[in-house]
């Protein structure tokens, strides 16, 4: 079975990444496959590591004639048996063909930019629920959950960070934008004696967090740290990760903090309340909620054997259902159907 695979983000953010992760999955099954990606120096060095067929397009705004008119003739080459599309500039482009067109739906996009494929993807139900809604058929989506291969790491120095060893460590994972909800995580701060804060990622919003680490009178337990790419290390070093994001639609940082045997406590967001299991997998307060967010905090930080309920049950749950051998499967599975 031939695959192609397009993907038009021009950034280093969770669909990007995760990208990269399943196409490695499916070279690692000895699947045939060929990538089309926007050109980005980390990315395509990734790619070229894995030794996976791929080449750049532009894939531009309205204007942009020779992406798609090169997608048509990469494919009528390649000859794919499923194309299957990242994010709605990727398949707002997909091109005609005798093959089945799958779009992998990581967000609740706008049905509109999806018009050229015969089949959506969603990672949560919630996205094929949302989809349905908007008017497609059951019969075209198709529910596929993220996975994550996780080798683990050792932890690294907290001295590095200037953070004490007898403090709770609470460690955000992502890009510094409004979505993500990093400034309801360094407020509670305010009502968490002790406690420090790592926020690993980087985005426009890093100034305004720092000023308002200021305002709270919190700035001396909190560190930006910046892109990183020891998440591994920086999540066996911390005691809890915090997701309070406004909008998910699935969140690979859940599935992180599982295999790292991490706590999580987020927010009622789509993903992590489709997933999580508030006081047995992690733990869930309202959006936007800053005392119910940190009650959950002062919660598992006072409470070991709650502590220890949402590590086991959690690492359970990763393992029963997350894996990269059962991911593989499923994807396989759906396309041996639609092909």
């Amino acid at each position: 079975m031939k695959l192609m695979q397009a993907i038009g983000g021009a950034g280093n953010g969770g669909a990007e990444n995760f990208f990269i992760q399943l196409a490695s999955a499916f070279h690692s099954a000895d699947m045939d496959q060929h990538l089309v990606t926007r050109p980005h120096e980390m990315r395509d060095s990734q790619i070229k590591t894995a030794g996976i067929s791929h080449q750049n397009l532009k894939f531009g705004g309205a204007l942009d004639f020779v992406t798609p008119h090169r997608l048509r003739t990469i494919s009528k080459t390649y000859k794919p048996d499923i194309y299957l599309s990242w994010m709605a500039r990727a398949a707002s482009m997909t091109p005609s063909g005798p093959f089945p067109k799958l779009a992998r739906l990581g967000g609740y996009y706008n049905p509109k930019y999806f018009k050229k494929c015969d089949h959506l993807v969603g990672i949560t139900p919630d996205l094929c629920r949302h989809v349905i809604d908007q008017g497609w058929s059951k019969d075209r989506v198709h529910y596929v959950p993220n996975f994550l291969n996780w080798k683990p790491k050792p932890p690294v120095s907290r001295s590095e960070f200037s953070t004490p060893e007898d403090v709770p460590l609470l460690l955000a994972l992502g890009r510094l934008h409004t979505i993500k909800g990093l400034d309801i995580a360094v407020q509670s701060l305010v009502q968490i004696k002790d406690a420090h804060l790592w926020l690993a990622g980087d985005g426009p919003l890093r100034n305004s967090l720092e000023e308002l680490a200021i305002k709270c009178g919190v700035a001396n337990r909190v560190r930006f740290l910046g892109w990183r790419t020891d998440k591994e290390a920086l999540l066996a070093t911390a005691d809890i990760t915090v997701f309070p994001s406004r909008q998910e639609g699935f969140g690979n940082v859940i599935l992180e903090a599982w295999a790292a045997r991490t706590p999580i406590v987020a927010t009622q967001a789509e993903g992590p309340s489709a997933y999580i299991d508030h006081g047995e997998t992690g733990m869930l307060s309202p959006i936007d909620d800053i005392n119910a967010f940190a009650d959950n905090l002062k919660t598992l930080i006072a409470s070991r054997t709650l502590h220890q309920k949402i590590v086991n049950r959690g690492f359970l749950q990763y393992e029963d259902g997350f894996t990269e051998q059962i991911a593989v499967q499923n994807w396989q599975t759906l396309f041996r159907k639609l092909t």
